[in-house]
């Protein structure tokens, strides 16, 4: 068995990967798969954070394009990550994992209040703990949630997972001539505006030395290769 290369994980996964190929909605069986990795990561030790975006039943941005007020839209984004949340805790408690939802929203039947010091106390005891709800403030996107996460839970690393294979000095799936960067500075990102994650979270990982990996959440295996230090996907550092 290989050692992981991380004591403390945070996990970022888009809203759309829990759709697998659908639309929107949240797919059993891909939602399934994704849980038996992030179990399998648990059980070697590793503490496992997730951050879950929520734009397989909602985009803010979007919507705010459709004459929505904004703040309204990113507040009905925030609460589709909820959904989310509790859809990835079932399944990974079906896998035996200990699963803690905790919500920057306040909605005690459903979900814990993140407390930042009882989302460490979990992860200590071995929960996997998914933080819903963003940070609870409109304009800011669940990249940043997640980059402010995993600081505050003193993450190791701030892992995303995507679509793609990595970051690429262009966009992959409309370039077939794309080249993927094995790392890259966070300078280097912000200043070619390579649209891997927001400026804003990318600013506060390089104002505190936090690594980000990039890779590919549909190549199988890639949660646990990343865990255990692999090269997989792409290094922002």
């Amino acid at each position: 068995m290989s050692q992981a290369a991380y004591r403390r994980i945070l996990l970022k996964l888009s809203g759309e990967a829990l759709a697998g190929g659908a639309a929107f909605g949240i797919d059993a069986e891909r939602t399934n798969a994704i849980a038996t990795e992030v179990a399998e990561v648990a059980r070697r030790g590793v503490e496992i954070g997730l951050v879950v975006g929520g734009g397989n039943f909602f985009r803010g941005v979007a919507a705010a394009a459709r004459n929505m007020d904004r703040v309204t839209a990113d507040h009905m984004g925030m609460l589709a990550t909820v959904i989310n949340a509790l859809g990835l805790q079932d399944r990974l408690e079906k896998q035996g994992i200990a699963t803690r939802v905790m919500s920057a929203i306040q909605m005690p039947q459903v979900a814990e209040p993140y407390i930042r010091r009882r989302a460490i106390r979990h992860l200590e005891k071995g929960r996997v703990v998914i933080l819903a709800g963003g940070t609870s403030n409109p304009y800011f996107s669940t990249d940043t949630a997640a980059a402010l996460r995993a600081l505050e839970i003193q993450a190791q690393v701030l892992a995303k997972a995507t679509r793609v294979d990595g970051v690429y000095d262009k966009d992959p799936l409309q370039y077939p001539d794309a080249v993927m960067y094995r790392e890259v500075s966070y300078n280097e990102v912000l200043s070619k505006a390579l649209g891997v994650m927001d400026a804003t979270s990318i600013a506060m990982c390089r104002d505190n030395k936090l690594p980000v990996v990039v890779f590919n959440l549909n190549t199988g295996g890639n949660i646990l290769r990343m865990a255990e230090g692999e090269a997989v996907g792409t290094v922002i550092r």
